[in-house]
Order: structure tokens, then C-alpha cells, then sequence
């Protein structure tokens, strides 16, 4: 079985997270664009690494950079995102890696959104306890994690 940690995310986490959202199926699975390289960077320095609010993670699979988790504040409610690279997908490192998140941000109630089409991200939330709570906009729905 696949060791799976979480740390604190560092700079050079950042060039594996960015090949991550570059992966084309990654990308049409989650219905989010990639970004050009430059916007990614200055996203993450500036709206994840530079806000003392948001909590980011690097999810480690026995030892290499797998993807990343995060939780922030939208709207008063506290939002959960993970992005992991697609060679390590089907393999538990998500489930495992979004549980030993859950645990660490206490946050109740947590809101993940997923593309319905995207049924590996559904499987993922709801292995982790999060329920279909609403339909956001065409072609995505809110999970919530209560407890």
C-alpha cells in the first residue's frame, strides 16, 4: 500500500503542481482550464502561499509530490480543493490523503464542489463522508462534510 503524507506545501512543490494542472485529462475531468505557467505561480504566492487564512497541504505518495489540498474561506463558508497528478489517481492516495485533511482542518461544515461527470472526485468525497448537498451551476454539485 502506498504511504501517503501531508506536509506544508513548499516553492518548488509549485512546478509539480503546475505539470499536475497541465495534464489534459486532469483538466477536462475537473472542467477547470490550466492556466498559462505565470498566472499559476502568481496564483499560489499570492492567493494560497500568501494568505495567512488558507490552509494548503502537499499530499506526498512514498515520498514524491502527489497534488495538493486546500481549504479557504468563500462567502463564509469553508471551501475544500485537491488537485492530484494523474499517475497517482485510483490508487487511494486521494481518499487518504483528503482524510488526514478533514482531520487536520476542524472547520465544520466543510463545501467541496465536483463536476457531476467527474466520478473518481465524487467517489473521493464520498469516501471521505462528504453528501451531495446541491447543484451549484450546470454540470457541477456541492458536497458538504458535517461531522
Amino acid at each position: 500500500m502506498t504511504e501517503v503524507q501531508l506536509r506544508a506545501v513548499e516553492v518548488a512543490d509549485l512546478e509539480h503542481f503546475f505539470r499536475f494542472e497541465s495534464e489534459p485529462e486532469a483538466s477536462r475531468r475537473a472542467r477547470f482550464p490550466s492556466r498559462e505557467r505565470a498566472a499559476f505561480m502568481t496564483h499560489w504566492e499570492t492567493r494560497i502561499l500568501g494568505d495567512p487564512t488558507v490552509v494548503s497541504r502537499t499530499v506526498l505518495a512514498d515520498g514524491d509530490v502527489a497534488g495538493n489540498l486546500g481549504a479557504w474561506q468563500q462567502d463564509g463558508q469553508w471551501q475544500v480543493g485537491y488537485w492530484l497528478g494523474q499517475r497517482f489517481w485510483g490508487r487511494g492516495v486521494g481518499t487518504r490523503a483528503l482524510l488526514l485533511f478533514v482531520a487536520e482542518v476542524t472547520a465544520r461544515p466543510l463545501y467541496a464542489d465536483a463536476a457531476v461527470t467527474n466520478t473518481g472526485s465524487i467517489r473521493l468525497l464520498e469516501k471521505c463522508g462528504f453528501t451531495r448537498a446541491e447543484d451549484v451551476e450546470e454540470g457541477y454539485a456541492t458536497y458538504v462534510l458535517t461531522a
